[in-house]
Order: C-alpha cells, then structure tokens, then sequence
C-alpha cells in the first residue's frame, strides 16, 4: 500500500495538493535483480515500466491533511486520487518558500507520508507557467508512436532535455533579484503515472522543480489503452492559478507544435495586463504554422504582452533580460550551455535510442528564425 503525495502549491491563506493511495507490487532485491549476461538494469529498467503502468487504485480510502493548524479529511476517487484545498489563518511572510503538510492514512491501512508545498515568498515578482512537452524535454508529440514510447518506455536518463533550458528556468525561478524564488508550475497533459520520471528528469538537468501536479489520469489500463479526454485541460489549470496569485503578474512558456498558443493568447485576452511576456519554443518547420502564431502575436500584443517564437532558449532569455525578469548573466548561463554539444549533456542507455532522438531533435541544419513580437506591433527576426 503506497501513501504517494505530489508536490502542492498554495498562497498564504489557501494551499493545494494531489496524490494517490494505490498498491504495488515489492521491488525485487537485487540478486533477484542481477544477471549474470549483465542485462540487469534493462530488466529492472521494463520490470520498473510493469510496475507504474499495473499500479492498483485504492478508491474509497480515506486521508487526513495537516497544515497550518487545520485539517481535512478526504477521500480517493475511483482511479486513487484525493485532492486537498485547505484554506487557513493567513500566514506570516515567511522566508523559506517550501512548507511541509503532514498526511496521514487512515483507511484500509495506516500509513504516513509527508508533501511539500510551495507558497511564494514575499520576494517573488511573477510566476511562470510552462508546458513540459517539446517545451523543456524532447517529446516529439507530433509522432503518436513516438510520444507514447518516450511517455511511458523512456526513464530520466534517456529524455532529452532542450539545450539551454536549465539555464533559463533556474535564471527565471532567481529573477533579476538573484533570489526571488518565483513559482515555476509546470502543466503537462502526460499521464500521473510518470510523475516520478519526470522529477527525476527535472532533477538531472538542473531545472528548478515545482509543483508538477498538472499532468492529469489518463484511465489506462490492459483493458483500456486510450487516454481519457481533458477539454480545455490547460486554460482551466492557468485560470485556476491566475485567480490564486491574483497579484502576481505571468510569464507564459509552451510550444508550436499543439495549441499553446492558441491557449495563451485567450488567456492574455480574458486577462488583460497579467501576462509579461508569452514564450514559445519552435518545434515546427511549418511555414503555415508559424504565420498563424505571427497572427495571434498580434492579438497578443494588442493586450500589452509581448510574444517570442524561439528556435531555442537564448532567445528567450535575451528577451527576458530585457524586460528586466532576468540577470544579464541569466543570458550568459544560457549561451553557455547551448554550447555545450548535446550528446555531451545527456546519457543514453542505448547509442541507438541516443542517435534516433538526436536526429529528431536536431531536425533540419537550418534552423528557424526566432521572431519577436513587442506590444508597439513592430515585429523583429534574427537568424543564429
């Protein structure tokens, strides 16, 4: 029986957090593991696969939440899942922005665990709202296939992070005050399952970890391969945050290859004034694709946000600094690494997995230009 709670996020009077009571069967020690062909860590590697995916949900099972001198008491849903949104006394501005709640299960079996929560300290100037999807890692949505091998097949060590991108978002998280802890809330439409991948992957690229806790349950199972729809998945989830730090304003980071855009220029129209500046990283080489987020960067502006469709991270960064959101040497961190060859950055289980993902990440020799958008309409391309 595992107690697993995700990371949750709050402000000082109301916090949130996800988690999941499931069962799941031991690890094998590691003589059962080993193998005298020196195959063991492929098979610790498929039978660790095994395990999340046949992962059994405990519906009905009850949980009790501690923070701040309150508690609450919630159930799992069918598929596991309970959620807490505790609203207590506002606390007092605290320097140290991870909070500690204590949960504790009380039915079908006792167990404890403890999660961390984020809440802002008063230092924060913006929050950052960033996909995860060919936005910080490599994913390759527009291949299904290929999407599901890396979501599911993949672990830590074989994802392929953006060169530049741990740079950028450890230089956003300090700020231009070099400490201002930002909140950097990451939205994926990924399925709970790989939750520990990927803050295992957040943790090797040095990418500055936060409350993960918008992928979504998908409802796979052996009988029921499909994922389950999530309708408007990632505007409700931003809504929802830009009503809890209502006075922060926002930096939003996705990508060109699904809706990102089209998602973040509804959200700076329904929010006029709360979003700096809308980052999208370019993962497509379609001419048509990228006139139609030329478009909507129009409408982006008109709202006094600007827009940046990035080939990669440094433009992102050299914007940033510019509107004064990060260091100068934010940008000189991010140079740096994009430098840094990428086969160089990342390890591989497999020299053929390496060059397949390479090939695909790498893309084209030329690469896109980078196209900004600023509020004034004016619209400016530069070519690395």
């Amino acid at each position: 029986m595992v107690l697993q709670p995700y990371r949750g996020y709050g402000s000082r009077d109301e916090v949130f957090l996800i988690g999941r009571v499931f069962r799941q069967s031991h690890m094998p020690s590691d003589d059962q593991a080993s193998d005298q062909n020196g195959d063991e860590d492929i098979v610790t590697h498929l039978r660790d696969i095994g395990r999340r995916i046949a992962r059994r949900s405990v519906a009905g099972a009850t949980v009790t939440a501690r923070f701040a001198g309150v508690e609450q008491r919630v159930t799992t849903d069918k598929d596991g899942y309970f959620r807490v949104h505790l609203r207590h006394d506002p606390m007092p501005p605290c320097r140290e922005a991870w909070q500690t709640m204590d949960l504790s299960l009380d039915h079908p079996e006792q167990a404890r665990a403890q999660a961390d929560i984020f809440v802002p300290p008063e230092r924060c100037r913006y929050v950052v709202i960033s996909d995860i999807d060919d936005t910080v890692m490599f994913t390759g949505v527009a291949s299904k296939f290929k999407m599901l091998w890396r979501l599911f097949v993949q672990d830590a060590e074989s994802r392929v992070a953006f060169p530049g991108a741990g740079a950028l978002y450890r230089a956003l998280h300090d700020g231009h005050g070099g400490d201002e802890r930002n909140p950097m809330l990451y939205v994926s439409r990924a399925p709970w399952g790989i939750y520990d991948v990927l803050d295992e992957f957040f943790r090797m690229h040095g990418i500055p970890v936060g409350p993960v806790l918008f992928l979504r349950e998908w409802g796979i199972s052996w009988k029921s391969p499909l994922p389950r729809k999530a309708e408007d998945h990632k505007r409700e989830l931003i809504g929802n945050m830009l009503r809890l730090y209502q006075d922060l304003p926002f930096v939003l980071v996705g990508d060109s290859g699904q809706h990102d855009p089209e998602v973040y220029r509804q959200i700076v129209d329904e929010h006029p004034g709360r979003v700096l500046a809308v980052y999208i990283r370019n993962v497509s080489r379609d001419a048509g694709r990228v006139a139609e987020i030329e478009e909507l960067a129009k409408v982006v502006c008109a709202a006094g946000s600007g827009m940046v469709l990035a080939a990669d991270s440094l433009a992102m960064a050299e914007h940033a600094a510019g509107l004064g959101l990060i260091k100068p040497e934010g940008v000189a961190a991010v140079r740096a690494e994009i430098s840094t060859p990428l086969h160089q950055t990342v390890t591989r289980r497999s020299a053929g997995v390496r060059d397949a993902i390479m090939k695909d990440a790498n893309g084209p020799t030329t690469a896109p230009p980078n196209i900004i958008v600023e509020p004034n309409q004016k619209k400016r391309r530069h070519v690395e």
